[in-house]
């Protein structure tokens, strides 16, 4: 394994189209990181110019101490998973995963014997001799790692693998994942624009918005402490409720609530955020409080989220599912104080 570094990356495709912004990332050995963010941020790009698909304009690519950047992708030592699966159709699943050993000359008992080890591993035995054409999504899934497993290489780059998967099959892979970074204690540099992902696989997660890096922390931190208005409301579902405010002193007024701030902040004019489940029903005096005339109520098992507005602001609020709740009901919640974030109008870097 071998940590990978992007240094002041800058990628273009036009003079007006940057894909990658001076772009800075540590990925630490043995590390699972994610890159989360949505279409158009320049995470994809950032993979392939660490894979040397794509050439960087401006910066460096560090493979532990080795700089990479000029170096052609067959001779960088990184593996790739793609979205697609990029199966050889006409190929059984043994001469997909072996493709590549026999491209490098291993003579046949070395190439037999790792790809018996790596199908093991990911349970593909009883399939080796079929065509991917026979196999489930999942298998052929599996059959795609394992392709880049048995090369053994320095840092794994996945883009997306499990976007075209359904929901209960994510689910299962994404503990495969898990499972199979901890066996192999290797460098995997992991996209996706889902969340739930980022969230649950991540060692640290990498935000990245219009070709640069917003946050890197480790899930709990992104979550509970987010950089800036951007992040706040990318990583959540429902995401963070963000209110205008007004600010005097320590007191935050939105259209139709307001909240007293721990300090007085120099701003006049902020955004408040508070998450859905940050609310509560059950009325405490020391905290904020407000009333939420309600839109709908959507129950989901253990939660129920309810949408609805407090003056001109949308507020959505995560309560107990046994309230009976329906459009044009008054719902009073009180706000944990310590659950408050305000960010600058401006620039959206929070504040406190």
């Amino acid at each position: 394994m071998a940590s990978l570094d992007f240094e002041h990356v800058t990628k273009r495709f036009k003079a007006d189209a940057v894909a990658l912004d001076d772009m800075c990332l540590h990925v630490a050995h043995g590390e699972f990181m994610v890159l989360l963010g949505p279409s158009g941020c320049g995470k994809s790009t950032a993979l392939r110019v660490a894979a040397g698909v794509e050439a960087a304009d401006e910066g460096v690519i560090r493979i532990d101490d080795t700089d990479v950047t000029e170096v052609p992708a067959r001779n960088r030592d990184v593996a790739m998973v793609f979205q697609a699966y990029a199966l050889y159709p006409h190929m059984t699943v043994f001469d997909n995963i072996a493709f590549g050993l026999r491209m490098q000359g291993l003579e046949l008992g070395a190439i037999g014997r790792r790809v018996a080890e790596v199908a093991e591993m990911l349970g593909l035995g009883p399939v080796l001799g079929r065509k991917p054409r026979e196999l489930s999504g999942g298998e052929q899934q599996r059959v795609a790692l394992g392709r880049a497993i048995v090369r053994d290489p320095q840092v794994f780059l996945f883009d997306e693998p499990l976007s075209s998967l359904d929901a209960q099959l994510r689910v299962q892979m994404r503990l495969e994942l898990r499972r199979i970074h901890r066996d192999l204690r290797a460098t995997f540099l992991y996209v996706t624009h889902d969340q739930v992902e980022a969230m649950t696989m991540g060692d640290r997660i990498a935000v990245m918005n219009k070709g640069g890096v917003e946050q890197v922390g480790r899930p709990g931190e992104i979550y509970d402490r987010p950089a800036d208005v951007f992040v706040a409301g990318l990583v959540g579902s429902p995401g963070m409720n963000l209110t205008p405010v007004r600010i005097e002193g320590r007191l935050a007024r939105a259209s139709g609530f307001e909240v007293e701030l721990p300090r007085a902040v120099r701003p006049e004019v902020g955004i408040l955020g508070f998450r859905p489940e940050a609310m509560s029903p059950h009325l405490d005096d020391r905290w904020p409080r407000l009333h939420l005339s309600v839109d709908l109520a959507e129950v989901l098992g253990s939660d129920q989220y309810v949408y609805g507005s407090v003056g001109r602001d949308r507020i959505v609020a995560r309560v107990d599912p046994s309230l009976k709740l329906r459009h044009g009901d008054r719902l009073q919640l009180c706000i944990r104080p310590q659950a408050l974030h305000l960010f600058d109008a401006v620039s959206g870097k929070t504040i406190l």
